[in-house]
């Protein structure tokens, strides 16, 4: 049974970890120089991946037995790797800044509501390519539990596809033709829990130990409230609490999401091993980015929230080492959102520094772009990312975006709010208010979104369309607001494709789609609102991107352009820093990106006025030519922002 403990770990030796051999090797149908690439990246990655371990497991018994475990593991996945994986692999080795480059621009899809199924993709190959994508997201494509899944985030088993979308040889199929036209295909790898159907879960419903203890199961619910006294629900609506009793094992299970997910035990080494072999296996599959889901809620401590505890950290550290050495091609993107001092982490900071995920998503800038939007004001985002983020960091950076198929949650501290005089709670709500279309004066038509009322904590559904103003606009006939939306839109994305990142779109948003008032119709049967911003792709909408006279041409073509735009410029590169800088108006964002050959400074305008920008201001902060990059051309004069427009100034 895994019952809960207070964390007791000590401190990895250094030596420990970098003097550990390789176990005697079975055999193996390696060649010579594959054993040696082996052994070769096993040495450069040995420290970070056991490190983390010793400090973990290394106090159990049975844990040289496990370490053995592990590596053999290693072996046998990169034994099996493809070759023409084992040679973007290599590649890859050569190229290790390859995700931080300027030409990376994120899709982001459900198939079964962008295509139909995998055997349909390859048809929306060119549609992708033409828009300029080069990665894309395949929302998650697991087999799930039947019936209400959390949008196939209750995973039954990690080895197939959702029989509904198609085969795992069609899944290679299609990653090989990602592959071919230089698009990376990124999968789901949920790491917190499994569905209950899971075969783990079965097991131990049927009595075994060994698979209860891959779960967080008590005999009693003694232990569970003592928990319950410092954690937060996260679907308060539709699943109070963390933990369901189950009558026929007389246990309580910790349930943090939903009755149906459970989560895992991760102070078992076991489930390291279990969770990093299938991870292997889709990198096999041809995967070539993980989007590690809930990582924030992996590692329990009684007491705490049992969120972004330290062990999360030395966790992610190790699946990162153990991936450089049998699938180096494949990068890891953390889902975690969570608020600023504890984002920066799943970055690596510390001993952890360039050493855990890839990629995070950049939840806070998310926020500010909507927050500054309502305002019309850039000073709390320009306090916010400018005080809690660094100007660059070590071999991983953002994911941006600005809408994806979850909801959002205003997390907007006290703390910083404060700093600039103002209520935190008083502005989580009226942010909320806003964009529920309910706030006087408001453009926006969204939803309201799991209600505390205890908390009056509440979040936000919608497209990004319909939450820039163009549904509003195009209800009551006004051209004027339409162009505002359209506005809108077009420098959210001029923000997210500059700040530093991957870029990532939500299908749909190149389009303008608007919400889905008859989601309910088309949700799978779940009674989730958040299927009003999943809508099912409009190809016939899409058939018209190239009419400039619709708001769906005009979307279309800036935002492609600004895509290229961003794909021409060196200076947005990853690796690049960035200058938060202080401007002389309230509605104006404004950073730069200093590179070695030049000075790029991006500014955005959140409101509806035309704003100057005094050019020596500009020059101070190293715009030398006065070329918009986004424009393309050269400004003789005033640098005038228009309504909602965003400038890239070399």
């Amino acid at each position: 049974m895994a019952r809960s403990k207070a964390v007791t770990t000590t401190e990895p030796t250094p030596s420990r970890a970098a003097a550990r051999p390789l176990p005697k090797r079975t055999p193996t149908r390696l060649t010579p120089g594959e054993q040696r690439i082996f052994e070769l990246r096993f040495d450069r990655s040995r420290a970070d991946l056991f490190g983390p371990l010793d400090h973990l497991y290394g106090h159990l018994p049975g844990y040289e037995r496990f370490a053995s475990q592990l590596v053999q593991m290693l072996r046998r996945n990169w034994r099996e790797r493809p070759k023409d994986l084992k040679d973007l692999d290599l590649r890859r080795d050569l190229e290790p800044d390859w995700f931080l480059r300027e030409t990376m621009v994120g899709y982001v899809f459900y198939i079964d509501r962008f295509a139909g199924t995998l055997a349909d993709l390859p048809a929306k190959l060119d549609y992708l390519e033409e828009l300029g994508v080069t990665y894309v997201h395949l929302m998650p494509c697991l087999k799930p539990r039947d019936g209400d899944n959390d949008g196939g985030y209750s995973v039954q088993n990690y080895r197939e596809i959702d029989p509904r979308l198609g085969t795992m040889a069609e899944f290679e199929a299609i990653c090989a033709a990602f592959r071919a036209r230089g698009i990376s295909p990124c999968i789901d790898m949920v790491l917190n829990h499994t569905a209950k159907e899971h075969d783990w879960a079965m097991r131990a419903r049927a009595g075994s130990e060994q698979h209860r203890a891959y779960y967080r199961m008590y005999e009693t619910d003694e232990t569970p409230r003592e928990y319950e006294k410092t954690l937060l629900e996260i679907f308060p609506n539709q699943a109070p609490g963390n933990f369901t009793y189950y009558a026929d094992m007389d246990r309580w299970v910790w349930t943090t999401f939903n009755e149906h997910q459970w989560d895992l035990n991760w102070e078992n080494p076991q489930i390291f091993i279990e969770i990093l072999d299938v991870m292997l296996y889709l990198a096999n599959k041809g995967a070539e980015v993980l989007r590690l889901d809930a990582v924030a809620f992996m590692w329990k401590r009684l007491g705490t929230q049992c969120q972004n505890l330290p062990e999360v950290h030395h966790i992610l550290q190790a699946l990162r080492a153990a991936c450089r050495i049998a699938a180096p091609a494949v990068i890891h993107k953390a889902e975690a959102i969570v608020a600023p001092d504890q984002l920066l982490p799943y970055l690596g900071v510390g001993e952890h520094t360039g050493k855990v995920a890839n990629l995070a998503y950049h939840n806070s800038l998310m926020v500010q772009f909507w927050s500054a939007l309502a305002a019309r004001d850039t000073g709390l985002m320009t306090h916010v990312l400018r005080t809690h983020f660094p100007t660059v960091h070590r071999n991983a950076t953002w994911g941006t975006y600005l809408r994806c198929h979850d909801d959002i949650g205003w997390a907007i501290t006290d703390e910083d709010a404060g700093q600039l005089g103002f209520s935190g709670f008083g502005h989580r709500q009226f942010l909320a208010d806003f964009y529920e279309g309910v706030f006087p004066g408001s453009f926006a038509r969204g939803g309201r979104f799991q209600y505390n009322p205890v908390t009056q904590d509440r979040r936000t559904n919608g497209t990004m369309a319909s939450l820039c103003g163009l549904e509003t606009a195009l209800e009551a006939g006004n051209d004027a607001w339409v162009g505002d939306a359209i506005a809108r839109i077009l420098m959210g994305h001029a923000l997210i494709a500059s700040f530093g990142g991957v870029p990532l779109l939500y299908m749909g948003d190149e389009l303008a789609l608007l919400n889905d008032h008859d989601w309910a119709a088309h949700s799978r049967g779940e009674d989730d609102s958040r299927w009003m911003h999943r809508p099912l792709m409009d190809w016939d909408r899409a058939a018209e991107r190239h009419d400039p006279a619709t708001p769906t041409g005009r979307v279309y073509a800036g935002v492609k352009a600004l895509l290229a735009a961003r794909k021409a410029t060196p200076e947005l590169h990853g690796d690049v820093p960035r200058d938060i800088l202080d401007v002389p108006h309230a509605s104006v964002f404004a950073f730069r990106r200093v590179a070695a050959a030049r000075t790029l400074v991006a500014v955005f305008n959140f409101s509806e006025q035309h704003i100057a920008l005094d050019r020596g201001w500009l020059s101070a902060h190293g715009v030398v030519d006065f070329e918009d990059r986004l424009s393309g051309r050269a400004i003789q004069g005033a640098v005038t922002l228009a309504p909602y427009q965003a400038m890239w100034l070399v």
